[in-house]
């Protein structure tokens, strides 16, 4: 880059990560700040989004309207991401823009690299418990982590001019951020959290609390989490020593469902296939067993069929 002072911001993605950003640079950059979208997607943002109570009617672009963006935001669902690919050219500059990829999982940032110049691409992901109903958005701004990033190898902000305009900015807003040292450790140990804890309360629907009050269920999600650790070390990644910090810490209520229960009590497509179907192909490309996450994996499958209406057998 050769001007690191961030002015503009862009997103795509205007779900329950992509509001935390509405939510907080709306008003903070003004016309500097907008949403990517268009056709059906942008009439139903031009509409207004309700975030914690308050309807906000963000900027809506078209892709080639935000060309030479200074920050670029990804918060898709991870089944839309390919889908997106094509537009990241009309929006970014090689030498001026910067990437952030918010997306469940571990490989969004691999993906996003067939698009992209790699120096473009910070590594990052959230930490917020959200709860999404129909076009409503709540989350408690004390209690979210929020934002993790970094770039492999990079220890120091200072090091990279990427990352010291990136830091600079985030502290200018408001939100939470914090620079990750060995990001992709802290990435795996966000995705082990989510394995562990997505999906096993979704399989029997009920509050993330049952994950401690049920032997039951801790031992499904420990035998989850084990898998997601040998397949991380295959990989060269240590998360034992994230396992124990803020990452994964768990700052919800007892009664609280994450995004995967969410979304199987509101009858939508879950991200099933980044959690548990990311550590079934990773389990063959590197020859580790995985029973426990390729059995929660076809039992959250069979819900999905379950709300799409396949077992209405009626008086069959």
């Amino acid at each position: 880059m050769t001007d690191n002072s961030i002015k503009t911001c862009a997103l795509i993605g205007a779900g329950a990560i992509g509001s935390y950003y509405i939510y907080y640079l709306s008003e903070k950059m003004k016309a500097g700040f907008s949403v990517i979208a268009d056709g059906e997607r942008a009439d139903r943002l031009k509409k207004g989004i309700e975030i914690n109570g308050r309807t906000y009617y963000p900027n809506v672009r078209r892709p080639e309207e935000a060309h030479r963006v200074d920050l670029l935001l990804i918060a898709v669902k991870y089944t839309a991401l390919e889908s997106i690919l094509p537009d990241l050219d009309k929006m970014i500059d090689r030498d001026h823009t910067i990437v952030l990829s918010l997306l469940n999982g571990v490989n969004s940032e691999e993906v996003i690299r067939q698009a992209i110049h790699p120096k473009n691409l910070v590594w990052s992901f959230m930490k917020i418990q959200s709860t999404r109903t129909g076009h409503s958005i709540v989350f408690d701004p004390e209690r979210t982590l929020g934002l993790y990033y970094g770039i492999p190898d990079v220890k120091q902000v200072e090091d990279s001019p990427v990352l010291k305009g990136l830091s600079d900015f985030l502290g200018s807003t408001g939100i939470r951020s914090h620079f990750c040292p060995d990001i992709l450790s802290e990435l795996w140990g966000k995705f082990y959290l989510n394995v562990t804890s997505n999906l096993p309360q979704a399989v029997i629907d009920v509050g993330v609390g049952a994950l401690e009050d049920s032997p039951y269920l801790k031992a499904v999600a420990d035998g989850m989490g084990q898998e997601v650790i040998r397949i991380a070390e295959a990989r060269g990644i240590s998360i034992s020593s994230v396992l124990t910090g803020p990452v994964n810490s768990r700052v919800a209520a007892k009664s609280a469902a994450y995004s995967t229960l969410q979304d199987l009590r509101a009858k939508r497509p879950t991200e099933v296939d980044v959690f548990a179907g990311e550590i079934i192909r990773l389990g063959k490309e590197y020859g580790i067993p995985t029973p426990y996450n390729e059995v929660v994996y076809d039992f959250i499958k069979a819900l999905e069929e379950k709300n799409a209406g396949k077992f209405d057998y009626g008086d069959q």
